[in-house]
């Protein structure tokens, strides 16, 4: 979308002309002494292409806090910065804009090694940030393999970053660094203790950010102003194992969720679950604010100079998805899950009684068979007006317990507790409720349909049976259903604009690259929990298959199955999807497509995660659901798809990948997930020891195989 230029914007390219021209070297010049003090989040650069990269700092001066600060750019082809390719004066970091700076810098090599620094001048001296070090790509017909790692999922709080750490060890040559999100957490750390206080996250204005009950007595803050969302970018970046790695290597970004708030879509938050409209359109603003003035983009393929963060488009205008050519043999092609996408299928305050499809619909679509059970039988609860009145009382009473108002509850109740009930949500509560012509009632004779219950929905206000651990066999009906019905739209993750957009890209001849790798967020692989033939799973009742989370692309499984034949169809074999956000590590074929998640930076890992929730829903630790769905997560995960041949869902670390003609080689650097409250700074042999390393080949056709 074109923006109208303003005075500021015009008076930054006229900066930009001037910076992508100036070269030179002056002899008696000042010497430039280290001034690292003045640029605490260090020095990045990000967005590399044949000709062009991002380079980005942050300054400050505690003698003007409120001024704009002038720096002075200087870009070489060698760390003694004896031969320049440009040096330019007088850019301005400006205290709107947190005194960060992003300048574009092209008319640069492919292929080639860059040196950069920025200085600011104090008291007659020239005081230098740390020297980065950056590349540009390979040039378009360049037949050379592509190195670059793949991470995310970086929770700072109580954590080391020693994933960080060991990359930097190994000193691979990467072309760049991809990260697919969670570059921050958006809470603070009064939910996550850390005995040391150098890996706390607080707010500089704590009364501006928006409290959150995590229940028990337990609640934190999650930023909301830009002033928090600032706060997360400068403390994140203090870490200086992650300040090395921007300083050595150009980063490609995109966000997930945690940038704005967990499991979040459009500019939704989910926090309450369905209890309180959580339409934020502001604090999405903000922090995609901070997240431009803290990442070094080129969302728009900007013309060279300085790039402002205010001059790009903001939700609901907001576009980050864009693509990148290294060489002959890559075309990343990076996507946005979470600014279009639409709300997660079954809503988080769905009423588990409400039935989603009826009899009438299971009909027309010719199968009414599968649901011939009692199971599925369902009244018109008008018709009981006893029984409605005891539903509506027990509904009334959970949803004060949530929280809500006897009012509100006394609303909801009226509004959700009628029409067509399912039979296997309200008759367990008439039974419980044991009042007096009002017991339950005969399921003989009446119709059948599917209600949220029959796809996990068991409590009002809840992730569980709505974004996380859904009975998958009844969701892929109703997801398929909402699918024609409304057009694609209901799992439209992409929005249509970047389906377009990607669609394009995908065609016969719009790309001679050998691989197309799509970078998704979210996960392609699909994370299954087959219980139906565990006998010793009880109650029976939870014998079922399950999606352990919707709120990835098992969520929208028609839409993720297009997007699959699309991969495979269009690229003669060679696509393939990098992704994260689970805090594990897989490697699947989906629908013929090899799809390579990366494990979690620092993040809880997802086995530590599960077993959380399956205590929580009452399975502890001995019983059968936590040991198949906890104890041997990995084996359930391989039986629900056998589509998977690498998991591990108990470390932490990053996946390296190499893309060539042939094949593309992925290393998964890993290390235990107990190990990462465990501060390595000081032992970097004893960290080494304490990783592994899975190799694989992605071949074209769509198999993986073990080096």
């Amino acid at each position: 979308m074109s923006q109208p230029l303003h005075r500021r914007t015009v008076l930054q390219c006229l900066v930009a002309a001037a910076a992508s021209t100036a070269f030179g070297c002056h002899d008696d010049e000042l010497p430039v002494e280290d001034g690292r003090p003045y640029f605490p989040q260090s020095v990045a650069s990000g967005d590399p292409r044949a000709l062009s990269v991002v380079l980005w700092t942050r300054v400050v001066d505690p003698e003007r806090p409120d001024a704009d600060i002038a720096l002075t750019l200087v870009v070489a082809r060698d760390e003694a910065f004896q031969h320049r390719v440009l040096e330019k004066a007088g850019l301005l970091a400006r205290a709107a804009n947190d005194h960060t700076l992003q300048v574009k810098v092209t008319h640069l090599e492919p292929r080639t090694r860059y040196y950069y620094r920025f200085i600011i001048e104090k008291e007659g001296q020239r005081l230098g940030s740390p020297v980065g070090r950056t590349r540009t790509a390979p040039a378009y017909g360049a037949n050379a393999p592509v190195r670059f790692a793949v991470a995310n999922c970086q929770d700072f709080r109580g954590r080391y970053y020693n994933s960080w750490h060991r990359l930097l060890q190994l000193d691979e040559d990467l072309d760049f660094v991809l990260f697919v999100g969670d570059y921050i957490y958006e809470a603070d750390s009064s939910a996550v203790p850390s005995p040391d206080p150098a890996r706390v996250v607080r707010f500089s204005d704590p009364g501006s950010a928006l409290p959150r009950d995590l229940g028990g007595g337990r609640g934190e803050l999650v930023a909301q102003s830009l002033s928090n969302y600032r706060d997360l970018y400068r403390t994140y970046r203090s870490d200086p194992f992650l300040q090395r790695v921007h300083e050595r290597y150009p980063f490609i970004v995109v966000w997930d969720d945690h940038e704005f708030s967990n499991d979040c879509w459009d500019a939704h938050a989910t926090y309450t679950d369905g209890r309180t409209e959580e339409l934020q359109p502001e604090r999405r603003r903000n922090a995609e604010l901070a997240f431009f003035e803290y990442m070094p983009l080129d969302t728009t393929e900007a013309p060279a100079g300085v790039l402002d963060p205010e001059g790009l488009p903001r939700y609901p205008d907001t576009r980050i998805w864009r693509d990148f050519i290294f060489g002959k043999h890559l075309r990343l092609l990076v996507t946005d899950y979470r600014t279009y996408r639409p709300d997660h299928l079954i809503p988080e305050d769905a009423y588990p009684a409400t039935v989603a499809m009826d009899a009438a619909v299971l009909g027309s679509l010719g199968i009414a068979g599968a649901f011939a059970a009692d199971a599925f039988a369902y009244v018109n609860i008008d018709e009981f007006p006893a029984q409605q009145a005891v539903l509506r009382g027990a509904y009334v009473q959970l949803a004060v317990g949530a929280g809500l108002t006897a009012e509100a509850a006394a609303a909801r109740a009226a509004a959700l507790v009628r029409g067509n009930l399912a039979l296997a949500y309200a008759n367990p509560v008439l039974v419980a409720a044991a009042q007096p012509g009002a017991g339950p009632i005969d399921p003989a004779g009446k119709p059948r349909g599917l209600a949220f219950v029959h796809l996990g929905k068991q409590e009002l206000f809840s992730s569980i049976g709505a974004r996380n651990v859904v009975i998958k066999d009844t969701f892929d009906v109703y997801a398929a259903w909402r699918y024609a019905t409304s057009g694609g739209g209901a799992q439209h993750a992409l929005g249509e604009a970047q389906e377009v957009w990607l669609m394009g890209l995908l065609r016969e001849g719009a790309s001679t690259q050998t691989w197309k790798v799509m970078a998704s967020s979210v996960s392609m692989t699909s994370m299954i929990w087959d219980l139906r033939a565990k006998a010793d799973v009880e109650p029976p009742t939870v014998r079922n298959r399950y999606y352990f989370s919707v709120d990835q692309w098992d969520g929208f499984p028609d839409k993720r199955n297009a997007l699959l034949a699309a991969l495979r169809e269009r690229t003669d074999g060679h696509g393939l999807v990098v992704a994260g956000d689970i805090h594990a590590a897989f490697a699947s074929v989906e629908q013929g497509v090899p799809c390579l998640t990366a494990p979690a930076i620092a993040s809880t890992a997802v086995q530590e995660e599960a077993g959380e929730a399956v205590e929580a829903a009452g399975f502890p630790p001995g019983s059968a659901v936590y040991r198949y769905v906890v104890t041997e997560q990995e084996a359930t995960f391989r039986e629900g798809n056998p589509g998977i041949a690498f998991v591990d869902t108990n470390a932490h670390g990053f996946t390296v990948l190499e893309v060539g003609p042939e094949e593309v080689k992925a290393a998964y650097h890993l290390l235990p997930s107990s190990e990462v409250r465990v501060d390595y700074s000081a032992r970097p042999e004893e960290l080494a020891a304490r990783f592994s390393r899975s190799d694989f080949h992605v071949r074209p056709g769509g198999t993986i195989d073990a080096a």
